[in-house]
């Protein structure tokens, strides 16, 4: 799948001090491999796989093993501060939590794409589910994107 460069939704990485701060509110600790992986993920923007993240951590210095960028994402999903994109079978794809937006992934180039919503995507959509605590929810939506549809062959 192709993976945009940046993220339209996402609002302003946190700082070290508030990072830590939800960490530690989720009892986690607070470990270098998070803060890099965290840092990264919010740098490069959009939907990153954890194989990007430590490409890029490898560039930018250091490199941390696979399992540790693994591991810290999956810490920073279970703590909310990153989110699993869900575009379907494929590598696992993570990006920054931010503003509540849906995504949109093109059938033809398989662009995945923010798509920016002014109604939160959260619980307040499933009150019916008596007995449930909805976390998070995503909205998913396929077509063709605005490249795409724009090539004449598309239209076909």
């Amino acid at each position: 799948m192709t993976n945009d460069s940046g993220s339209d939704a996402p609002g302003q990485p946190l700082s070290v001090d508030e990072l830590s701060d939800r960490l530690r509110g989720r009892g986690l600790r607070v470990t270098g491999p998070r803060l890099v992986v965290y840092n990264t993920l919010a740098k490069q923007g959009g939907h990153r796989s954890a194989d990007e993240v430590a490409a890029a951590i490898t560039a930018a210095g250091p490199s941390l093993p696979r399992t540790s960028v693994y591991n810290a994402l999956k810490a920073l999903v279970d703590a909310g501060l990153a989110d699993v994109v869900d575009a379907g079978p494929g590598t696992t794809l993570y990006e920054v939590r931010g503003e509540s937006h849906h995504h949109f992934i093109c059938r033809q180039c398989n662009a995945l794409l923010d798509v920016p919503t002014e109604a939160s995507v959260d619980g307040s959509l499933y009150s019916e589910l008596p007995g449930a605590t909805v976390e998070s929810a995503q909205v998913i939506l396929r077509g063709l994107c605005p490249d795409c549809t724009a090539r004449p062959s598309a239209r076909a």
